[in-house]
């Protein structure tokens, strides 16, 4: 039986504290009681950022089991792109950086042996649904998945997407959520003791997408700061973009392009939030000029689900904006093309070709970003 060392420290500021990383009521050692949830543990509990100790608020002891390293506290569930700032994304890429290494240098990584993902999809996914399952696997973790949950899990029965974490969470050591509702994925983190995942929620956001967007462009063009972005297609229902956009506020001497079908604008939140950050933005119908100055391109396709009955609307939008050939030809020879797929015409087949077509490498960058998250989420740094 592995002995325990008690310690009591002082109350620190909560507020310069990073949340708190959670496998299943367990933080490096440190055991929790068992029905305690997250906001339990962060009001209860802080870490002395000089030497990594854990202890009870109010200078109440504490037991530590086997703590050999130092304990740094950075995510707790993975939401929305608002959550990260630069420091925060430097370390995620660092860390996806490295899982590149392990999955093309290192396969059967054990890292996350013995750690359980549950995935959760709402609505239809290929990319995102598997790039998670493949991986956990390739770091030695397992999968338990639904992928239809909509129609074939008890939602349909007309459970509660509360009472549906709550039991799921019986099963695994992190839930990966896709839903069709905006904010069911912060809902559901407000009710998961362990670390949730927003793999898309409606047409709200999808920070994984925008984290592996904002990587592959720092991988294609070499930078972040200063660069010139054009957002193209379904702005107004693309989680994609928004979370994108919201990403890109983050770095230096950005300027953002919009250029969009007229039902389809990018919604007005968006550009009050570019605003007020100092990023510079502005919306054109002329595709043309906009990607002969842009370093990206970045196409999405007008998504007919969400249009409901109103047909009409979605045929006036589809097919308006198309990167072909012609677009190539104006770009800049390091510009890329990017897509968080799937596509349907809004990109020819013959761009494929193109070294600057850049979508497939950026689904295969969301296989190393996945790995980086869940080993954060579950292991930390």
């Amino acid at each position: 039986m592995a002995s325990s060392t008690s310690f009591s420290i002082s109350l620190l500021n909560v507020h310069a504290i990073s949340p708190i990383p959670i496998k299943r009521y367990r933080v490096s050692g440190i055991k929790f009681p068992k029905l305690c949830t997250k906001s339990w543990i962060r009001s209860n509990w802080i870490a002395s950022s000089s030497d990594g100790r854990i202890g009870r608020r109010n200078g109440v002891q504490c037991s530590a089991v086997g703590i050999e390293k130092t304990v740094t506290f950075q995510l707790e569930d993975v939401i929305e792109a608002q959550q990260f700032d630069r420091e925060i994304l430097g370390n995620i890429f660092e860390v996806a950086r490295e899982m590149e290494r392990v999955e093309k240098n290192s396969p059967g990584s054990q890292i996350l042996k013995g750690y359980l993902m549950a995935t959760l999809f709402y609505e239809p996914s290929t990319r995102t649904r598997l790039s998670f399952e493949s991986a956990m696997k390739r770091l030695g973790g397992e999968v338990l998945t639904t992928e239809n949950a909509k129609e074939f899990s008890s939602a349909a029965k007309g459970e509660t997407l509360e009472d549906t974490i709550r039991t799921v969470e019986g099963y695994s050591d992190i839930i990966v959520m896709r839903h069709f509702e905006s904010g069911a994925a912060r809902k559901a983190a407000a009710t998961a003791s362990i670390p949730v995942i927003n793999a898309g929620d409606g047409p709200g956001q999808h920070p994984t997408q925008a984290l592996l967007d904002v990587y592959t462009i720092d991988r294609e063009i070499g930078k972040l700061d200063g660069i010139k972005v054009a957002l193209v297609g379904d702005l107004a229902n693309g989680r994609t973009v928004r979370s994108l956009a919201y990403l890109l506020a983050k770095y230096q001497d950005v300027k953002i392009y919009f250029v969009s079908p007229g039902v389809v604008k990018m919604k007005d939140d968006i550009k009050v939030y570019l605003t007020s950050k100092g990023v510079e933005w502005g919306e054109s119908d002329d595709l043309l000029e906009v990607a002969s100055k842009c370093d990206v391109v970045y196409q999405t396709r007008i998504q007919r689900e969400r249009f409901g009955e109103r047909t009409d609307l979605y045929e006036e939008a589809r097919g308006k904006y198309i990167v072909d050939r012609d677009v190539l030809r104006v770009m800049q020879k390091h510009a890329v093309v990017m897509h968080p797929l799937p596509r349907l015409d809004e990109i020819t087949a013959d761009v494929d070709c193109d070294p600057r077509a850049a979508y497939f490498r950026q689904a295969k960058n969301g296989l190393y970003i996945r790995m980086a998250l869940l080993k954060l989420l579950l292991v930390g740094w």
